[in-house]
């Protein structure tokens, strides 16, 4: 498959999917995921080139703008990184998500011709059937809905069995006289959802917020799979969703081939054991003349 193809709703609206040249899978935990979309952001518009990433983090907490303005922000984020969950700001909206070991993120990014939002429901829509068409080949059904409970919720979430797997979101922004748009995905793949929520819902009462969570409206891929399969979760079950989703947008070749193959950056994380990913990171391309794998 190469590339997206529009559904007949999101050709009549006018919204065309993007076609991304190849997808980066970067092995090792990024320091700082949000600045380094920061830095993709920048690249998209420097090159007007679509780019996509599937990535992890170190744990940290992810919190949109207006949490900035709730009291005690400062002194919330400071005990926070000292038990070891530093808290980033991003630019889209939502509530606070947590990163760490077993999350695992798809970043999106492509250059519009405009930064005001164009068609931004067409623009999930397609991002959640992407997801889902990538998960179908797992045999784990996933459908967007909004789960009580969860944190970050809404209603473009992807949830299996009624319990939230994926988080979605998306920002429209102009660098310089380019506009890039950022679509993102939040999988929680092997985590545990019970340590994920008490630290969101412990920083939600560092702000003395209301707003508390529920570890059972939320679920995992190992989950998921269990679920679905009644059978151990493989060892290689990132590497295989990895590899579901960076194939429903691109074919997959070796990085070698490639002269914009990615470097990683951060402190490792547990790699499956394969032959297929070396050196950190493999290299997705839909490009004709690149040796496929």
């Amino acid at each position: 498959m190469r590339g997206s193809k529009p559904t007949s709703v999101d050709k009549a609206r006018g919204f065309v999917p993007p076609v991304f040249g190849f997808v980066s899978i970067l092995h090792d935990a990024l320091e700082d995921g949000i600045a380094q979309e920061h830095a993709w952001a920048q690249r998209c518009a420097d090159t007007g080139r679509a780019m996509a990433r599937l990535w992890a983090s170190r744990p940290m907490l992810v919190v949109p703008r207006s949490y900035e303005r709730a009291t005690g922000f400062e002194a919330a984020c400071t005990a926070s990184a000292a038990a070891g969950w530093p808290v980033r700001v991003r630019t889209s909206g939502g509530g606070v998500v947590p990163q760490g070991p077993g999350v695992w993120n798809l970043s999106l990014l492509w250059p519009a011709a405009s930064s005001a939002p164009a068609e931004p429901e067409s623009v999930y829509r397609w991002l959640c059937a992407e997801l889902a068409g990538a998960f179908a080949t797992l045999a784990i059904d996933i459908a967007p809905q909004a789960v009580e409970g969860s944190f970050c919720d809404g209603r473009f979430n992807l949830a299996h069995r009624g319990a939230k797997l994926i988080g979605t979101a998306q920002s429209w922004r102009r660098i310089g006289k380019a506009h890039v748009v950022l679509a993102h995905a939040v999988m929680l793949v092997e985590a545990d959802p019970v340590a994920l929520t008490d630290r969101c819902n412990a920083f939600e009462r560092a702000l003395e917020r209301p707003q508390r969570y529920r570890a059972d409206a939320v679920t995992t891929v190992a989950a998921a799979w269990r679920a679905t399969r009644g059978s151990p979760v493989p060892p290689s079950l990132t590497e295989d969703l990895c590899g579901a989703i960076a194939r429903r947008l691109a074919h997959v070749i070796d990085p070698s081939h490639h002269p914009d193959a990615a470097t990683t950056l951060g402190c490792p994380i547990a790699r499956p054991p394969t032959s297929r990913l070396r050196g950190g990171k493999a290299t997705v391309c839909t490009a004709p003349d690149r040796k496929r794998w």
